[in-house]
């Protein structure tokens, strides 16, 4: 694995208990990397873009959560913007096992891959 890369973890306000999850498989795993995320949304203000595409631009990765609640998520729908204009890596899972949409915004044709330890790690070892 990497030294100590940072990875952004991108999820709508709703699927809050997907990232703890998320984080705490991750600390469970013992992973180099340290994770960040932005738990408070406010993708109305301005300043707030601005420290968003300031603190994800500055990772080297992100994983992104992705749920039913993208549709209605415009802070994480700008997370996942700023990754993808900063040309970042991206491992897009999917955070239930609700059926998804078949339109999502920011997704497009992206894959979204199954959680697991193997997609997880694979990705991290990429970086």
């Amino acid at each position: 694995m990497a030294k100590t890369n940072t990875i952004f973890i991108s999820f709508a306000l709703k699927d809050t208990k997907f990232r703890d999850q998320l984080l705490e498989q991750l600390n469970k795993e013992q992973t180099t990397f340290s994770f960040i995320d932005m738990p408070i949304k406010q993708s109305w203000e301005p300043s707030w873009k601005e420290e968003c595409r300031n603190k994800v631009t500055a990772c080297d990765g992100m994983i992104a959560l992705i749920t039913h609640h993208l549709l209605r998520a415009d802070g994480q729908q700008w997370e996942l913007r700023c990754a993808y204009d900063a040309r970042m890596p991206i491992l897009l899972i999917q955070g239930d096992s609700e059926k998804l949409p078949g339109k999502l915004p920011e997704v497009g044709d992206r894959d979204i891959e199954a959680w697991n330890w193997s997609n997880i790690s694979s990705f991290l070892n990429r970086l």
